[in-house]
């Protein structure tokens, strides 16, 4: 009895040791990179081999960790002046359009897939993984990976539950209460806002059918088709291969309001990418945070857009609105040549963010509202005051706001007037920092911590050989069958018919009596 027990064990433990991971993040997004790092760091604690196609290289020598240089994709965004801050100040829109970010995935993927180093593995036919990891942002391209190594397929999305995501393994949520992940409306919608989400749904749709999917299916069909016929096998249909996912995790968590229902394949992981414990500060901010009488006020705009590309004017009224607070605030600012900082401003290139915000002593996060940033926020319990900008953080701070921790400051030349009154409420408010700490506690209470409920998942994947018994019964039924209507259509049928008869029997019985009066 004893050796069966360990035999069993033996065998379970040995289904998932040692997995061979393709973890691919090719967007050149900095913000994006960290959840790849992430999924790599949690992955190899757990001993698997991890493959890592990424735009910008880690320093890790390690016997189980290998990865593929795609730094060239930064050529995409290097010279686009309109992740200026200036430009989008210019420019401001509170909604991209999705041709836009459609257009964005697709180069990218060709960037991708044509690189000599992604080309040199997958002509390899020696190489073979276990599982493949994808970053999903609107192109799903990507799940050929798992066609040309026979394997099962996980996406990576950066944000919650949104119908784009949704589609490739249930059935897309109602737009009457699920908005687009690049609009700013949030439930309960107005008419015009369910008016606004209805046409916005359509309106990607057909991008997608008509524009960006048969690009995607050409390239996938011009790199994959190759590839598998030298290994003897034909290629799937492309539409088959985007539906076949055996799992998403979502970079969200259940402690926020207003979330769409999900199919067991979805998994909410938020916060996997927040080392625990947090690494120490560097010792002059920790000097610095720590002899903070009045606390700390830290104000970060994210990795994309960058400080230093703000008007030269609103960059001065700025740090003479921060000069007038007792409160030392941190700014991470791209530039060391600024002139004029106030006593109390302590500038810094690059902060080691996740650090700061874990310090007690920070009273307030000033941030744009990306997914990352948000999610740090809740973590470590600090309030937000918000600017969105593009993508999804007018989202990201709607909801913050509706949640109760967050106050939302429009980006425009009248910052410094109006983010002032919001620190000076955010500072004589206490609300704000409580119904931050509740949610926090919710955020934190919780069966596993998001990081091991990666590792386990993607185990269970490959242990299940793509845990078919977790997908969605609706992905499989059409839609004519999901909205009835064949049956609708029936039921028409029956009672035009119906109809028909009836006219035709009434015309019968006023024939004959005409003919009745005219015999008489």
């Amino acid at each position: 009895m004893k050796w069966s027990v360990l035999i069993s064990l033996i065998y379970f433990l040995s289904d998932v040791e040692g997995l061979k991971v393709l973890i691919c993040f090719p967007l050149p997004v900095k913000s994006l990179s960290i959840l790849g790092q992430g999924a790599v760091r949690h992955l190899m604690e757990a001993g698997h081999d991890v493959t890592y196609i990424t735009v910008y290289p880690l320093k890790i020598k390690a016997k189980n960790f290998r990865q593929i240089d795609i730094s060239t994709n930064t050529a995409l965004v290097a010279s686009d002046e309109s992740l200026t801050m200036e430009y989008i100040l210019n420019h401001k829109l509170e909604r991209n359009p999705p041709n836009q970010v459609q257009e964005f995935a697709v180069e990218a993927l060709k960037m991708t897939l044509n690189h000599e180093n992604v080309k040199k593995l997958l002509e390899d036919p020696n190489e073979h993984f276990d599982v493949i990891i994808t970053d999903l942002i609107e192109s799903e391209v990507y799940a050929g990976l798992a066609v040309l190594y026979n394997c099962p397929m996980v996406w990576l999305y950066s944000m919650g539950a949104h119908w784009q995501v949704l589609r490739l393994i249930d059935v897309a949520s109602n737009p009457a209460y699920d908005p687009d992940y690049l609009s700013p409306n949030m439930p309960p919608l107005t008419f015009t806002q369910r008016a606004e989400e209805l046409w916005s749904r359509i309106y990607w749709q057909y991008l997608k059918t008509f524009y960006t999917q048969p690009e995607e299916r050409s390239i996938y069909e011009e790199v994959f088709g190759p590839l598998l016929a030298k290994r003897g096998r034909p290629l799937p249909d492309y539409e088959d291969v985007m539906y076949n996912a055996s799992l998403i995790f979502a970079n969200e968590h259940d402690a926020t309001r207003n979330r769409a229902s999900t199919p067991q394949n979805f998994k909410y992981i938020g916060g996997f990418h927040i080392e625990e414990p947090v690494k120490p500060l560097p010792k002059d901010l920790q000097d610095l945070i720590d002899n903070s009488k009045h606390g700390v006020i830290y104000f970060s705009m994210g990795s994309v857009l960058k400080s230093n590309s703000m008007p030269r004017k609103l960059v001065m009224d700025l740090l003479q609105m921060f000069g007038e607070f007792k409160q030392t605030v941190i700014w991470k600012f791209e530039d060391n040549s600024l002139q004029g900082v106030p006593k109390n401003v302590h500038i810094v290139n690059w902060a080691p963010q996740p650090s700061i915000l874990a310090h007690p002593n920070v009273k307030m996060f000033i941030s744009h509202g990306g997914q990352l940033s948000s999610l740090e926020a809740i973590h470590f319990g600090k309030p937000i005051i918000g600017i969105p900008v593009f993508f999804d953080q007018f989202t990201n701070i709607h909801k913050a706001a509706q949640n109760g921790y967050a106050l939302r400051v429009p980006l425009s030349q009248n910052l410094p007037r109006d983010l002032k009154p919001a620190i000076n409420t955010m500072l004589s408010d206490d609300r704000y920092a409580k119904q931050v700490k509740e949610l926090s506690d919710l955020y934190h209470d919780r069966l596993t911590k998001p990081g091991p409920a990666l590792v386990y998942w993607v185990e269970h994947v490959v242990r299940t050989r793509g845990a078919l018994h977790l997908r969605s019964p609706a992905l499989h039924v059409p839609l004519y069958q999901r909205l009835y209507l064949d049956l609708l259509a029936i039921i028409l049928i029956i009672t035009f018919s119906i109809i028909f008869l009836l006219i035709r029997l009434c015309n019968n019985k006023n024939g004959k009596r005409n003919d009745k009066k005219k015999s008489n």
